[in-house]
C-alpha cells in the first residue's frame, strides 16, 4: 500500500473508494478492504482507503468524544497492512467538516481523486452534520457519474464487529474478545513517569506509564497479564490499572511490574501489550494481603503465557 497525504491530484486509472476513520483497523476493516479489492479488481480501477485526522468529533466538538484505540501513527501503520493499493490521509478541519454530502463527493472524491466507484461502509455517514445517507450518496453518484454501493458487515458470533464495539469489550475486561477482533494485542505506548513507589516497597517494582494521547482506549480497572517492550526487548509482566484503593484512593494510574527486570527506565517509552484479566481491582485490609495478591497474580499471569 502506499500513503499518499495530499488529495490534490485526481488519479488517471479512477479509483474505487471508501471513507473512514479507522479506529483500531480491526476484522470489521479488514473485510471492508477485501470488498474494496474485489470491487476495483472487477471494473479495473486502484483501490483506495480516505481516512481522517484527527477524529472529526474533535472539530466539531461534539459531546461524545470517543477514546482511540490507536494513536495516529498507530493506525497508519496499521492501514499499511490491508490489501488495498493506496491511503490517502486527508486532515479534518472545519471546512471540510461545513461540506455537504454532495460537494464533497464533487469537490473531492470525483475533482481530486477521480472516484469511480465509492464504497459506502454499512453504518458510514459523512457530509455536514451526517444528515444524509446512502439513498442520497447513489442520487448524487448518479449526477457526478460515480457508482455507490453499499458494503456487507462483517459479523462474527452474531455481533457486528465495529469500534465501538472493541471498545465496549475493553470497557468490560473481555480482553481475549478484544484481541480476537482486532487480530492482534491491544497494547498502550507510553512514557515511564514517577510513580508512589509502593509497589517496590512490597518487593514487586512497577513502571508507571502515561499514555501518548490523552484520549487512549484505557481497558477497565483491573488487573492484567501482559507483554511489555522496552529497549527492544519484550518481557512478561502484570500490569494494574485503577485508583490504588488499598491506599485511599486517587487518581488513575496505569501500572506494571516487569518480571526479572528492575532498571532505571524513567522518562522511557514503553509498550504495553494486554493479553489476560487476571481479576479486577480490590481493595485489601493490609500490605501483607497485598504483596500476597500481587505474588498470586505473578503466577497465574506466567501459567497463562507460559505458551505465549
Amino acid at each position: 500500500m502506499e500513503l499518499i497525504e495530499e488529495t490534490g491530484l485526481a488519479s488517471k486509472e479512477g479509483l474505487a473508494l471508501t471513507i473512514g476513520f479507522f479506529d483500531g483497523v480491526h476484522h470489521g476493516h479488514l473485510f471492508l478492504a477485501k470488498q474494496l479489492a474485489k470491487v476495483a479488481k472487477s471494473e479495473g480501477l486502484k483501490s483506495a482507503i480516505l481516512t481522517f485526522w484527527p477524529h472529526p468529533r474533535i472539530i466539531l466538538h461534539e459531546a461524545y468524544q470517543p477514546k482511540l484505540l490507536n494513536t495516529h501513527e498507530e493506525k497508519l501503520e496499521l492501514l499499511k497492512q490491508l490489501p488495498v493499493d493506496y491511503c490517502i490521509q486527508m486532515e479534518f478541519t472545519t471546512e471540510v467538516s461545513n461540506l455537504s454530502a454532495h460537494d464533497f463527493m464533487e469537490k473531492v472524491l470525483k475533482n481530486r481523486l477521480n472516484v469511480k466507484h465509492l464504497l459506502i461502509g454499512y453504518d458510514h455517514r459523512f457530509g455536514k452534520n451526517r444528515e444524509e445517507g446512502f439513498d442520497d450518496y447513489c442520487t448524487y453518484g448518479e449526477e457526478l457519474g460515480m457508482k455507490v454501493t453499499r458494503a456487507e458487515p462483517y459479523e462474527e458470533n452474531d455481533f457486528t464487529i465495529s469500534s465501538s464495539f472493541i471498545r465496549n469489550l475493553l470497557g468490560v475486561g473481555d480482553i481475549e474478545l478484544a484481541n480476537r477482533y482486532l487480530g492482534y494485542n491491544y497494547n498502550i505506548s507510553g512514557t515511564v513517569i514517577h510513580g508512589k513507589q509502593n509497589g517496590r516497597k512490597l518487593g514487586f517494582p512497577t513502571a508507571n506509564i502515561e499514555p501518548e494521547i490523552e484520549n487512549k482506549c484505557i481497558p477497565c480497572f483491573g488487573v492484567f497479564a501482559v507483554k511489555v517492550t522496552v529497549r527492544g526487548e519484550t518481557h512478561k509482566g502484570v500490569a494494574c490499572i485503577g485508583t490504588r484503593p488499598t491506599y485511599g484512593g486517587g487518581e488513575v494510574s496505569i501500572e506494571v511490574n516487569i518480571f526479572d527486570f528492575d532498571e532505571d527506565i524513567y522518562g522511557e517509552r514503553i509498550n504495553m501489550q494486554f493479553l489476560h484479566k487476571l481479576r479486577a481491582q480490590n481493595k485489601f485490609c493490609s500490605e501483607d494481603d497485598l504483596r500476597a495478591a500481587i505474588g498470586e497474580d505473578r503466577i497465574k499471569a506466567e501459567q497463562m503465557m507460559a505458551n505465549e
